[in-house]
């Protein structure tokens, strides 16, 4: 059976690295790291938070960077809030953002409004002008529940986006086959996700993270940050948002590092000419 790597032209033995930097329009500290880290940094795709205080700062910003929509149904901090883009009356808490929590998403999020908004979602990013990369979701709250899967799997398809997923691990603790499914219906995947290792130096985090890739297509996820103000007065984790800048921006030390390690660096848009290049399968 062809791997995903020999698919996207390369050996079976490759080893291929999406570097993708989360939260997009979220902040202005988020927006200038993260353009930062695309253009001069290490990052080779971004996924953009639409409902965000600062994505139409994103939107003015971009200049044809790999871009996918970073479907949101939640609003994390207790002091920086955002909601729905579209009429949604069970995405909302008591104080008018998204829910804080993947749990209260979940009891109180009507499946229809959740397909309504995130439609909604990547229609208005396409609006602005990205060229659309890739789907993935804030706090992975499409993938974890299965009627909010159908919701994300079916928009891959109607998109013909690929639709970022956990590891092959992850199913057993969901209790659905999520990465079959996607198979099935011609929804291309990395092959695993890994996310920064927290209190590493730059460096060394990144060391570490190429020296256990096992071959095929893995994806880095990582949500950097500026040192502003800003930033520490709404983020509670904005250290590890920091860091994660500082990884993203190593870029004069990781030719070193690729070829020591044998790993190429790729985007998702080499994912969605693949995708594109096939029919899609039946849902």
């Amino acid at each position: 059976m062809t791997s995903l790597a020999e698919a996207l032209g390369h050996g079976p033995d490759a080893k291929l690295l999406i570097v993708t930097c989360d939260d997009l329009g979220v902040s202005y500290a988020s927006n200038s790291a993260i353009y930062d880290a695309l253009r001069t940094g290490v990052a080779t795709s971004a996924g953009l938070v639409v409902p965000g205080p600062w994505a139409r700062e994103a939107a003015a910003s971009y200049r044809g960077e790999d871009i996918g929509a970073h479907l949101t149904l939640n609003a994390e901090y207790d002091l920086y809030r955002w909601g729905p883009v579209t009429h949604a009356p069970s995405l909302l808490d008591g104080d008018g953002g998204f829910p804080r929590t993947l749990v209260d998403l979940w009891e109180h999020g009507d499946v229809d409004e959740v397909r309504k908004e995130c439609r909604a979602q990547i229609e208005r990013a396409i609006y602005w002008g990205f060229d659309v990369s890739h789907l993935s979701a804030l706090l992975g709250a499409l993938e974890l529940r299965p009627e909010f899967f159908d919701v994300a799997l079916q928009l891959a398809v109607d998109f013909r986006l690929p639709l970022r997923l956990a590891g092959a691990d992850q199913q057993y603790q969901t209790g659905f086959p999520f990465r079959q499914l996607a198979a099935e219906a011609g929804v291309l995947s990395p092959d695993r996700l890994v996310r920064s290792a927290r209190g590493q130096s730059a460096r060394a985090g990144l060391d570490q993270i190429l020296n256990d890739m096992p071959p095929g297509v893995t994806e880095l996820v990582l949500r950097p940050a500026r040192d502003t103000d800003e930033l520490r007065a709404v983020m509670p984790d904005w250290p590890a948002r920091v860091q994660d800048h500082d990884i993203a921006t190593i870029s004069h030390q990781l030719r070193a590092l690729t070829t020591r390690t044998g790993v190429a660096l790729t985007g998702y848009r080499s994912l969605r000419e693949l995708q594109r290049r096939e029919p899609a399968g039946p849902l």
